[in-house]
């Protein structure tokens, strides 16, 4: 099988959801790890304790389905939270389920993120346009509904 030409690979790049997704996701994460870091946070450990809050020591599959990641990549991400006593894991009666709570530190943390948050989601709104973002999230909310789990 041949490789094909460079002009028809750099239309794949050019075109590739995929690729232009991740590279957008990573601009605007590296934004908002900028402007979280006085809060000792990066972006993913501020989403993931504002979901739990915002669920109420949701189970692990519902928080993993909530951020959009599988149940091993969840556990793995809660542990430097964990080990930094910001959250703590629950296990109900027979160990079968556990939820992800909060603990006193880790609301802490999230009331200290949350003003550096809306710094960064202004900075970005600025940046990309407020008019523009909501239209970009509501085809964004289309392509998680319309591409189904792998």
């Amino acid at each position: 099988m041949a490789i094909p030409d460079r002009a028809a690979l750099q239309q794949a790049v050019r075109i590739c959801a995929c690729f232009n997704l991740r590279r957008a996701a990573r601009a605007v994460t590296r934004l908002y790890d900028e402007v979280l870091a006085p809060g000792g946070l990066r972006s993913t450990q501020f989403v993931a304790l504002v979901a739990i809050q915002a669920e109420g020591s949701p189970p692990l599959p519902r928080l993993a389905r909530t951020l959009g990641v599988d149940r091993s990549t969840l556990t793995r991400n809660l542990q430097p939270l964990v080990r930094r006593g910001l959250i703590e894991m629950e296990v109900a009666k027979g160990g079968r389920i556990a939820r992800a709570k909060l603990t006193t530190r880790g609301e802490s943390a999230l009331e200290r993120s949350l003003p550096l948050w809306r710094e960064a989601q202004g900075r970005f709104e600025d940046r990309v346009g407020a008019d523009a973002w909501r239209s970009l999230l509501e085809r964004l909310s289309s392509v998680v509904t319309s591409v189904p789990d792998a």
